[in-house]
């Protein structure tokens, strides 16, 4: 990564830092009476133009989309003016992976094409050209030929495990772990072609994937073999650790092992296991948070990019949250305490 550009990345995303939104504006916008309120808000935001084509009547689902799309463009701009940068082009690749994820997702649950493209933005796929690989999925006549159609790309294969081990087990969110998995493996495979000063925030990413697919993993009933399939190991230490709460007689034991370890803060105080999942799941969400605004210390590293990314990531999911429960009118405490939010 060239110095000058990344000078100039650092100083964009020092810039769109200063332009995030407030936990004030998120309560002002989680407060709106109906949709219609709702989009008169969120356009004296940043957000303005980018859902300036959402169509009456208003979704939810359709701001949503119209937010992916700028996500797409605010990470691509970025990439851009940093230069070749692998890990940023790993983490492009997210957006295309969850496409991935909601079309199979949605042939195994008999979805029709509409419907399922309506869960879908095309713009990261516009952006790097790569828009006829997922279209090829969206129209297969069901999960066999989508994923007979997805036999060539790079992360066929993967494809092919996650389809089988769901028609042994019937868990959908086995398509959601075997699709993060492929992002984390590019993640990993960049990471060793440099971009160090952003490892501690990729590192608590693999992490956060591999403890919580070891977690679900034992939750779903999935013998060790399978689980360790699962899993993207880095370092001895790290594998040392996952293969303990492997073999780990219940999942309460399995997070005790992280007792010494850096998310030992992390480890839920609830019995029930469902809840447990749920409560780590966002208490890690929250510390990676913390840690992609502790990005900004450093100027004019990788990490301060990746930070700005995951932070506008952050917000959209914030807004794409409060356009649901204005649409389904859930009270504005219960949304506000689900967002992932600056602690003030």
């Amino acid at each position: 990564m060239g110095g000058s550009k990344n000078v100039f990345a650092a100083v964009k995303s020092y810039s769109k830092r200063g332009k995030l939104l407030k936990n004030a504006d998120f309560q002002t916008l989680a407060e709106s009476r109906d949709l219609d309120e709702l989009m008169t808000r969120i356009k004296n935001t940043t957000y303005g133009e980018s859902i300036s084509n959402v169509q009456k009547p208003y979704t939810s689902l359709g701001i949503e989309n119209a937010l992916r799309g700028h996500l797409a463009d605010v990470h691509y701009s970025i990439s851009k003016t940093a230069g070749e940068s692998k890990i940023l082009d790993a983490y492009f690749s997210k957006f295309i992976i969850s496409n991935l994820k909601q079309i199979l997702k949605g042939k195994v649950l008999k979805k029709s094409q509409e419907d399922i493209e309506a869960h879908i933005n095309f713009r990261a796929e516009e952006l790097i050209k790569q828009r006829d690989v997922v279209v090829k999925a969206l129209v297969a006549e069901d999960l066999e030929e989508a994923v007979a159609s997805l036999n060539q790309a790079e992360f066929g294969e993967e494809i092919a495990k996650a389809a089988a081990l769901y028609e042994e087990r019937k868990n959908i969110q086995i398509f959601d772990t075997y699709f993060d998995k492929i992002l984390f493996t590019r993640l990993v495979k960049a990471l060793k072609s440099g971009g160090l000063d952003a490892g501690k925030l990729i590192g608590m990413d693999i992490d956060f994937y591999n403890i919580l697919s070891v977690i679900r993993g034992k939750f779903w009933g999935l013998d060790e073999a399978q689980i360790q399939d699962l899993i993207i190991v880095q370092c001895p230490v790290a594998k040392d650790l996952l293969t303990r709460m492997i073999s780990a007689s219940t999942i309460k034991d399995a997070f005790s092992e992280l007792s010494n370890t850096k998310y030992k803060n992390l480890i839920p105080q609830v019995e029930n296991e469902l809840d447990a999942i749920s409560e780590f799941e966002r208490a890690f969400e929250l510390s990676i948070y913390q840690a992609s605004i502790n990005s900004f210390t450093k100027m004019f590293s990788l990490a301060t990019t990746i930070g700005i990314i995951k932070l506008t990531a952050y917000e959209v999911r914030n807004l794409a949250a409060i356009a649901y429960a204005v649409e389904q009118k859930i009270p504005t405490e219960t949304t506000m305490s689900k967002l992932i939010l600056m602690t003030e």
